[in-house]
């Protein structure tokens, strides 16, 4: 392979990298600036190595960054990579717990957690998802969607009407204020703040989120609030960057 053809190669990964949530064989090609053929064809090598796969719907998505080991399936290794030194930034600096969140149909599934290094009143278990509308995470990935896509969560999930209320509600706060803190998440004792993560494309494709025991995190909710806001704004930012530098590059 000629050296540009190693570069467009580096670019395609970088790309995927800072575009985790996936992108049809067209916006890749548009992307890049390169024809399509010559983007199937890389698709296809990477593909074979295990890099991305194509979903149903045709698009295709990251599973793994070179020399990083993945299971079977997506498992957002290039945002963790990427979001974890703004994530242990916010655990210390908070002094509770941190997590990265995405929404894989109706339910939130954690991807990671980051303990603070003090004494351990919460520590969740990640393992099992939770129903967006419970817990921070879901709020505000519920709130960057559209109104319809609400609804739909609503009648998918089956909610009551106090409880399509209550999500209205928290919704309305979210988009507002750009985070949301649920003072009673789905583990007693527990509360929690998150803001979105906005791709360079516009689409919210995770969320981060700070939680620790309620009582400890209700006296220093506004500043843990401001710390989770401006840190995933921060990780916004650094996604569009990417892009630009991948854009300038070629």
């Amino acid at each position: 392979m000629s050296g540009r053809g190693v570069e467009r190669v580096l670019d395609m990964i970088e790309w995927f990298a800072a575009s985790p949530e996936g992108a049809s064989l067209s916006e890749i090609a548009a992307a890049l600036a390169m024809p399509k053929s010559s983007a199937l064809l890389m698709l296809q090598s990477l593909a074979e190595r295990g890099y991305i796969h194509r979903l149903g719907s045709g698009e295709y998505q990251l599973i793994r960054l070179p020399g990083e080991i993945s299971a079977d399936g997506p498992n957002y290794g290039a945002l963790i990579a990427l979001v974890s030194p703004y994530l242990l930034n916010a655990v210390q600096e908070t002094g509770e717990s941190g997590f990265i969140a995405v929404l894989e149909g109706p339910s939130i599934r954690y991807l990671n957690k980051v303990l603070p290094k003090r004494e351990i009143l919460y520590d969740r278990d990640i393992v099992p998802t939770r129903p967006a509308h419970k817990v921070a995470s879901g709020v505000v990935l519920l709130a960057s969607g559209s109104d319809a896509d609400v609804e739909a969560y609503a009648e998918a999930s089956s909610l009551s009407e106090d409880e399509q209320s209550k999500l209205q509600e928290a919704i309305a706060s979210a988009r507002a204020s750009g985070f949301y803190v649920n003072a009673m998440g789905v583990v007693e004792g527990a509360a929690g703040a998150a803001a979105p993560i906005i791709a360079a494309n516009g689409k919210a494709i995770a969320a981060f989120n700070i939680s620790g025991p309620q009582g400890r995190f209700i006296q220093n909710s506004d500043r843990i609030s401001h710390v989770v806001r401006e840190t995933a704004v921060a990780i916004t930012e650094e996604l569009a960057r990417r892009s630009r530098r991948l854009s300038k590059g070629r």
